[in-house]
């Protein structure tokens, strides 16, 4: 076959396989094989899952022969993040301690995929927990972003960025806390959306912080990211937090590119004085973009943004000591010391010792502070009381216009190795991206260019209300559209790894 399946988006793939002119299984080998010769250098992918993966292509196939109704993304590689339970296969969250743990249940995400046969390729790296910017948290390896690869891809969805940057997979699962898929999507040159908080279920989602986990998708267009995003939402009484209520196409949003009479704001409090200069300016003239299509643009205020970082440092962490808690070498995983003559607490100490790494232990240890007796109030309760004004900030907001807009991350992605001991610089990359995930809003990352110090990619992010996804596809398909092609076309022949 002459044509190289990989550089194809989703939404082609599935026309392809529907029409008849390459198989799933074609599609499915494709991109084993991409990712057999290429992924030792950029190690995205943790476990492939290659049998079941081909025979899941067969099914299709078989569906494709029988002139079967077809979902839109039936026969469609994906890349799982690692922290999605399927059964049967290796599950470690980036971590130790559920090292080769096989869960025996799928997450609804996972379920969802196979219902509309997506064929899920494997497992892709994560920091430890979904802790982190760079995935350098991961306790297996260090993923590398492909446009350039001494440096990082984002986090903690890392291994979901660089696969779909790679072309080993035009699609995959992240999951976002506070920008852990909007961040690695921003600075890999791709799409990557966090859906409204309870839109996407949980069920399956091995918890971070509860209040704020959402998974998403990471692709490399935005209608691929429109298609993915339908596919995997609705609600699920398996989940509490699910929310059941249905909301507007964002497949036709997506396919919308006029922006007339749209109002979006641009967030005054992200985007100044100390952001890298290239990302402002990239920034800037993106909103010429959105005024030239139409738009109107004003300035708006979210005050209390500004202390985003403290109230998420706060919160995340705190959900973090009480959901890890789980992980005592008791009923599954890793277990450490049981040689008969340990008592049982000693067994849990030994193996939290070995089986957690140093960003997850540091994060266990703040929040079980925050959450202690004589500081619950002063720390936690205080952090939720401020989450609540920022929420009120974004309500406000959307009283008066349709979107918000700021830089997705105030710096293009850092050379390996240069935040590891510096927790506070590596927290700093999420600042953007915490203020939407507090008040639980959907927010998308677009590429809008090459920042001109570095030639490395650079997001812009759309928020939009709760349950209003579609206008984050709207704006986000008409930035797209307006620049002429997909960004990361720029690296399909990606040198840097051939």
């Amino acid at each position: 076959m002459s044509e190289d399946l990989t550089t194809f988006s989703a939404q082609q793939l599935a026309a392809k396989i529907k029409n008849k002119d390459v198989t799933a299984s074609e599609v499915t080998q494709a991109h084993f094989d991409r990712i057999e010769k290429l992924d030792k250098k950029i190690e995205s992918f943790l476990y492939l899952d290659k049998a079941a993966a081909l025979e899941q292509a067969k099914r299709v196939d078989k569906k494709v022969a029988k002139n079967e109704t077809l979902s839109p993304l039936a026969g469609v590689p994906l890349a799982l993040k690692d922290v999605m339970t399927q059964r049967g296969v290796p599950t470690t969250c980036g971590s130790k301690i559920l090292e080769n743990w096989r869960p025996p249940y799928d997450s609804t995400v996972v379920k969802r995929l196979k219902e509309n046969d997506v064929i899920i390729l494997g497992k892709v790296n994560m920091d430890e927990f979904a802790m982190g910017s760079s995935t350098e948290n991961s306790a297996y390896q260090k993923t590398k972003n492909p446009w350039d690869l001494s440096r990082i891809p984002g986090g903690s969805s890392g291994g979901s960025s660089a696969a779909v940057a790679s072309f080993f997979a035009p699609l995959a699962i992240g999951t976002d806390t506070g920008g852990s898929i909007r961040q690695p999507a921003a600075v890999c040159g791709i799409v990557g959306t966090k859906p409204t908080y309870g839109t996407v279920s949980r069920y399956g989602l091995i918890a971070f912080a509860s209040s704020l986990d959402q998974a998403g998708p990471i692709t490399r267009s935005v209608m691929d990211a429109a298609l993915l995003n339908e596919v995997i939402a609705g609600y699920d009484p398996l989940d509490s937090t699910s929310i059941n209520q249905s909301t507007a196409s964002l497949v036709a949003a997506a396919n919308t590119k006029d922006l007339k009479g749209m109002k979006i704001g641009v967030i005054k409090e992200l985007g100044g004085e100390g952001w890298q200069e290239g990302v402002v300016a990239n920034f800037n003239q993106s909103i010429e973009t959105l005024k030239q299509l139409g738009a109107e643009v004003v300035e708006i205020s979210l005050p209390h943004s500004l202390y985003a970082l403290a109230v998420y440092y706060l919160i995340a962490p705190s959900e973090a000591s009480s959901n890890l808690a789980r992980f005592d070498g008791m009923r599954y995983g890793l277990r450490v010391g049981d040689n008969g003559e340990k008592d049982v607490e000693a067994v849990m100490n030994l193996t939290r010792a070995q089986g957690f790494g140093p960003e997850v232990k540091r994060r266990i240890i703040l929040g079980t502070y925050a959450l202690s007796t004589g500081y619950y109030d002063a720390y936690y309760g205080q952090a939720q009381k401020v989450r609540g004004l920022i929420a009120e900030d974004f309500k406000a907001a959307f009283e008066k216009v349709d979107v918000l807009v700021s830089p997705t991350s105030p710096t293009t992605a850092w050379k390996l190795g240069e935040r590891v001991d510096n927790p506070l610089a590596m927290y700093l990359a999420d600042l953007a991206t915490l203020p939407p995930s507090l008040a639980g809003v959907p927010a998308i990352s677009v590429p809008i260019g090459l920042a001109k110090e570095d030639q490395m990619p650079v997001g812009l992010q759309i928020i939009a209300p709760a349950m209003q996804d579609h206008k984050n596809y709207q704006v986000a398909s008409a930035i797209e559209a307006a620049q002429g092609g997909l960004l990361i076309d720029q690296i399909k022949d990606l040198a840097s790894l051939v």
